[in-house]
């Protein structure tokens, strides 16, 4: 028997509206995100990607929504491996970081654990066969760590010069944006 949530997931598709549709179903029914999440790291489920897209959607509205998911999320990064899982996890892992170092009352609270775990995954989206958009969110988090982790400039700036003329355009655009900033 499916649960009400995976009879939704069956039904979503690229569309924007039709995530952002599914994305409201989970804002006005919170009860079931930890089966969000749960889907967004079990790679063999078959909306294992459409969990992802709609985890990134609910982030920007309820990103605090992952405090207490945040040692599985963050542990568990390295089990995607789906290009549509990807993207949007690593937008969220974007998200949860950025929020981590902006320090108010709304800031995510992430252990050294999971910082290391950011780190791992994004290292690893980045020099590994992913999408440009997966690769500019790792960047963009890795330049964010590398204002607390003294050793990831260098090496963020190390990988951007190399894989620099490999990329697209839009890689290039971010790229120099954070060299920029990191030089």
């Amino acid at each position: 028997m499916l649960s009400e949530l995976q009879e939704k997931l069956d039904y979503v598709t690229a569309h924007r509206e039709n995530r952002l549709k599914c994305a409201q179903f989970i804002l006005e029914s919170p009860q079931f995100f930890n089966e969000l999440v749960s889907i967004c790291f079990t790679p063999e489920d078959k909306n294992n990607h459409k969990a992802c897209w709609i985890l990134e959607f609910v982030s920007y509205e309820e990103l605090l929504w992952l405090q207490p998911h945040l040692d599985f999320f963050c542990s568990n990064l390295k089990v995607l491996k789906d290009e549509s899982s990807i993207r949007p996890i690593a937008k969220v892992t974007q998200l949860l970081v950025k929020s981590h170092y902006k320090k108010d009352e709304n800031s995510i609270l992430m252990s050294e654990e999971n910082l290391q775990d950011c780190i791992e995954a994004s290292f690893d989206w980045l020099i590994n066969d992913v999408k440009v958009a997966a690769k500019a969110y790792s960047i963009r988090t890795l330049y964010v760590l590398g204002n607390h982790y003294d050793w990831i400039h260098p090496e963020l700036q190390i990988i951007l010069n190399k894989d620099y003329g490999d990329h697209s355009a839009a890689y290039k655009a971010v790229a120099r944006e954070v060299l920029k900033k990191i030089e």
